[in-house]
């Protein structure tokens, strides 16, 4: 019974600690770096090793959860890999300034002014890329502008959407990984069970331990990464939701570009007549 209890405390202080580190590190990935130790105090050196004490423990514990862990880390970096990847594309290519979204908003801007932004923007963001596509093509008539700014945006589309089936693949297989780990487990216990009855109480005890832990590895992982994936999810379908927004408004600029330009030219023959 106590070492039941005990595996219990291990598994579940396992458990409460890679969850503790694994959200810290996402909430380091998805927020500035200058508002993550804004309100953290010094830590003591006694905390310290204390937290250095719980990292080993789990190590540790890690060591036994058969060769089911070893596949269930890949995931977890490759989930990690792809989470990292996605919130620098978000960082540096899919950054739109206020002053930009401003000035689309009003209908009235100048093309020149609407350039010179775009251009400081870089031309591997995507709004740039966008608007470029629209501004380039604004002389042609609208449904020319409507087809090219179209395939602008499925191709961004697909460069947000890159490795998104990693993280989608990760939240089905880690579960099923854990589960076959409980598998190896159960059956690494039934083993020491012969016809005379329990063999060997520690050996049952570590069978379940194994499947315990790759259990909850595997569920841990397969959580993350969901979060992970419905996040950006959602910040992918804001950005194409965002950028047909504006790109509507620059179209209804080069309509009402275009009907200005009718009507002076009616009006000069007009009076040439």
């Amino acid at each position: 019974m106590d070492l039941n209890q005990d595996l219990f405390n291990n598994t579940y202080s396992f458990a409460a600690l890679s969850a503790h580190v694994l959200c810290c590190s996402s909430y380091r990935v998805f927020t500035r770096p200058g508002n993550v130790y804004a309100s953290g105090a010094a830590t003591s050196p006694l905390d310290t090793e204390k937290k250095m004490q719980d990292i080993q423990s789990a190590i540790a514990l890690l060591q036994h959860g058969g060769v089911i862990i070893y596949p269930l880390l890949a995931l977890a970096l490759a989930a990690l890999v792809v989470v990292l990847d996605k919130t620098i594309v978000y960082r540096r290519h899919a950054r739109l300034p206020e002053s930009l979204r401003q000035l689309v908003e009003t209908y009235g801007f100048k093309w020149d002014e609407l350039d010179r932004q775009i251009g400081n923007l870089g031309a591997q963001n995507y709004f740039s890329r966008f608007f470029r596509t629209i501004m380039d093509n604004r002389t042609k008539p609208a449904w020319w502008v409507e087809s090219r700014a179209g395939d602008e945006a499925q191709q961004i589309e697909k460069s947000l959407g890159r490795g998104m089936w990693v993280l989608d693949t990760v939240i089905t297989a880690a579960p099923l990984l854990g589960l076959l780990g409980t598998i190896f487990g159960m059956m690494q216990s039934f083993k020491l069970i012969g016809p005379a009855g329990l063999v060997d109480p520690g050996g049952v005890t570590a069978g379940v331990a194994e499947a315990l832990i790759a259990t909850a590895v595997g569920l841990l992982i397969a959580l993350v990464a969901l979060f992970a994936f419905n996040y950006l999810t959602r910040l992918q379908a804001q950005t194409l939701d965002e950028m047909e927004r504006l790109g509507t408004r620059l179209l209804d600029h080069i309509r009402l570009d275009t009907q200005a330009a009718g009507d002076g030219h009616g009006a000069v023959n007009h009076e040439t007549a």
